[in-house]
């Protein structure tokens, strides 16, 4: 069996004042939330609605399991499910006939359809309010709905598009644990757009960086902060001043150093030259009280890739 849930090799869209998607080549494996990072207007959506098919491509080619877009986009899509813009949810209707009038468009089986929705419902902390109408729910309830509606088929693969986009912190973070809970559960394999870097820091796998229908970048969150720059150190203490701070820059093993809000952050050309960072400070008369190691943060590697493309 193939692992690979999406594969696409130069997959580019024109539009006419824009090339919107610019020779995309990408392999998602199955089994993983993948996150597509951009700013707005990178990319990300035209990317999506290519891999289902909604849209042909200029150029290039995509296949998603297994099947090629261009030719089998109806297989894709049965065995696909999507939150893209819009919810696709009835304000009207209470969440359980939402979640009924979509199973039947599946064409489930009564029984099956009774159960999977109750599974769902109750997985996403809304079955004692299915009676409920959609339009009277928050947008973080209606969110958790739209995608209990996505999964009502069993898809192997599900496209979320900036899924937690407009919800208050407590909000996104329950429905980032409803995510990933989901989809370990289930082993579908999520493609999921966001501009938000610590939603995609704590949510996925793997991640690919898009700015201008380009990409970037690709690769674990771990690796791409590896190759981001250089090990990073922060340092407490007592008797941290710019005359400490010139010598600290002069020091062979320090590759830039900065005073933030009293703290010593610096960045060391090799993770072993801490020790010796150290030694320094402490012959210098600095009283330690804490020392931090770390890497860059997803976002400062967003934020590296989007001026190196500038």
């Amino acid at each position: 069996m193939d692992a690979i849930a999406i594969r696409t090799e130069n997959l580019t869209r024109d539009f006419p004042t824009v090339r919107a998607v610019d020779g995309l080549t990408l392999t998602v494996p199955k089994g993983i939330i993948f996150g597509f990072l951009g700013p707005n207007g990178s990319g990300k959506t035209t990317t999506i609605r290519l891999l289902l098919g909604l849209l042909e491509p200029t150029a290039g080619r995509a296949e998603v399991l297994g099947y090629d877009v261009a030719h089998q986009a109806d297989a894709v899509r049965s065995r696909s499910g999507a939150l893209l813009e819009h919810d696709g949810l009835y304000e009207r209707l209470s969440a359980l006939d939402n979640l009924e009038f979509y199973g039947r468009i599946w064409r489930l089986p009564l029984p099956e359809r009774r159960a999977r929705i109750q599974e769902l419902l109750t997985h996403f902390g809304l079955w004692e309010r299915r009676k409920e109408l959609a339009g009277t729910w928050s947008r973080g309830m209606k969110q958790k709905l739209a995608i209990a509606r996505a999964m009502l088929h069993r898809p192997e693969l599900l496209f979320l598009d900036e899924p937690t986009s407009g919800l208050d912190p407590i909000a996104a973070a329950a429905l980032r644990e409803d995510i990933r809970a989901l989809a370990s559960r289930e082993g579908v394999t999520v493609f999921l757009t966001t501009h938000n870097l610590a939603e995609a820091e704590k949510l996925c796998g793997q991640v690919g960086v898009i700015r201008q229908g380009k990409l970037l970048a690709v690769g674990h969150p771990d690796a791409l902060r590896a190759q981001a720059g250089s090990p990073r150190m922060e340092i407490v203490g007592q008797g941290l001043n710019e005359t400490l701070l010139a010598l600290v820059r002069a020091r062979p093993e320090v590759a830039a150093a900065h005073l933030h809000n009293g703290r010593l952050v610096v960045d060391l050309h090799t993770a072993d030259d801490a020790a010796a960072l150290v030694r320094l400070l402490v012959s210098e008369g600095v009283a330690i009280e804490e020392v931090r190691k770390g890497a860059a943060s997803l976002e400062e590697v967003f934020m590296t890739l989007m001026q190196e493309e500038q």
